[in-house]
């Protein structure tokens, strides 16, 4: 059987890492053979591209360079590690994947959804998520999230202004109109435990939906 991909998606600050992790080890609990993995990076080689993605100084990055920069190192990360997993019937957990370009290059930056989209269906091929679950908070508090956080790193995007994030955050439920079927939402504004149990739920069904599949 083959294996089930999930992806968790969101503005800067949503909390997605931290759920990722407590979903993933619930998942083994109960046996599962998971993949807890993130993009860019993942893999060695797009963990290099991250760094020259997010590094603070790169401020003179063109758009386009980003766009597909994020796209090279989604192909690298998909043939090396999600597609064997996916193969060897393995459940997928990834912290960002197509949506984030769609909604950071593709509407915030202004490069067009549909371009963005056509660069990443060539990079991915026919391997989408089977479910998406969107990390719903406002651009105002994931960042003031980020800022209260001494340990998170700070990266490129983070320095973007307020501006940039509302646009990234309307670029989301752009993509989630465009496909609505795929993605679920959940308020990451509720405590962390909450959050926690409304992912375990949606990620429970899914779970149980490609068992009996």
């Amino acid at each position: 059987m083959a294996g089930l991909f999930i992806s968790f998606e969101g503005p800067e600050g949503a909390g997605k890492t931290t759920v990722l992790q407590e979903i993933t080890d619930r998942l083994r609990a109960q046996g599962q053979d998971v993949v807890m993995t993130r993009e860019p990076g993942g893999i060695p080689i797009a963990e290099k591209i991250r760094e020259v993605i997010l590094d603070s100084n790169h401020d003179a990055m063109d758009s386009k360079t980003e766009a597909l920069l994020y796209a090279a190192a989604r192909r690298q990360h998909l043939v090396e590690k999600i597609i064997p997993a996916l193969e060897q019937g393995k459940i997928v957990l990834c912290d960002r994947f197509i949506d984030s370009s769609l909604a950071y290059q593709g509407f915030a930056r202004e490069l067009g959804i549909e371009n963005v989209l056509a660069i990443n269906l060539f990079a991915i091929e026919q391997y989408m998520p089977d479910c998406t679950i969107f990390f719903d908070v406002p651009p105002e508090v994931g960042l003031a999230r980020i800022w209260k956080d001494k340990d998170r790193e700070r990266n490129r995007l983070d320095l973007e202004k307020m501006d940039f994030h509302k646009r990234v955050y309307k670029g989301y439920q752009e993509v989630m109109r465009l496909d609505s079927e795929r993605i679920q939402v959940v308020d990451a504004q509720q405590t962390p435990a909450q959050v926690v149990e409304n992912v375990w739920r949606i990620v429970s069904s899914e779970v149980n939906i490609h068992k009996d599949s």
